[in-house]
């Protein structure tokens, strides 16, 4: 089979120099569209795009490691200030004759506190915070400072409620209440 050029020719419609000329512009076309898309044009462009990806991947991961060791630190850091304040305002409990139960994690605890630091526990000027395995007695304010930061430190603050201890004289002296003639000492011990 000839081919269409062929075909025109012996037909005499075009004559040799006409079809040399097309078929030069043909080769012309051909290697200006291979010079301006080279060969594997297309694989190049994936791989620059999986390329881009396994870098925004990797950034991703590197932000949220990031995030992880900067939320770590930022835990350590505050176990740090805690573990400091208990340690600086510490009271000493060495001449504690008097044991003073209280509930951490559902269990009864005991210390040893005299006198003075019971009625301090009692009233709320001194709180029982947890450091480590032991448990230290602190100030009210510091154990506000350290409450701020981790809330599960402190184990017992009482808090001063006037309105509370009024609520429960009038409620006592009300002529209904059976146990109006038994009185609870503020100090009971349990």
């Amino acid at each position: 089979m000839a081919s269409l050029q062929d075909q025109l020719l012996q037909a005499g419609m075009v004559d040799k120099k006409k079809a040399k000329q097309i078929a030069q512009q043909k080769k012309k076309q051909a290697k200006q569209q291979a010079k301006q898309q080279p060969k594997g044009s297309q694989v190049i462009n994936e791989t620059r795009e999986q390329a881009k990806k396994s870098i925004e991947d990797k950034k991703a991961k590197g932000q949220a490691s990031n995030l992880a060791r900067q939320k770590e630190s930022d835990i350590k850091a505050i176990n740090a200030q805690i573990k400091q304040l208990i340690t600086l305002n510490t009271i000493s409990r060495k001449d504690g004759e008097i044991p003073f139960q209280f509930v951490d994690n559902k269990k009864i605890k005991k210390i040893y506190l005299n006198k003075s630091q019971q009625s301090c526990v009692v009233s709320g000027r001194l709180a029982i915070v947890k450091l480590e395995q032991a448990y230290e007695l602190v100030p009210a304010a510091v154990a506000d400072k350290i409450n701020q930061r981790d809330d599960r430190t402190v184990v017992l603050q009482n808090t001063k409620n006037e309105t509370s201890i009024a609520d429960n004289s009038t409620a006592s002296s009300s002529e209904d209440d059976p146990y109006a003639d038994f009185v609870v000492p503020d100090d009971l011990m349990w």
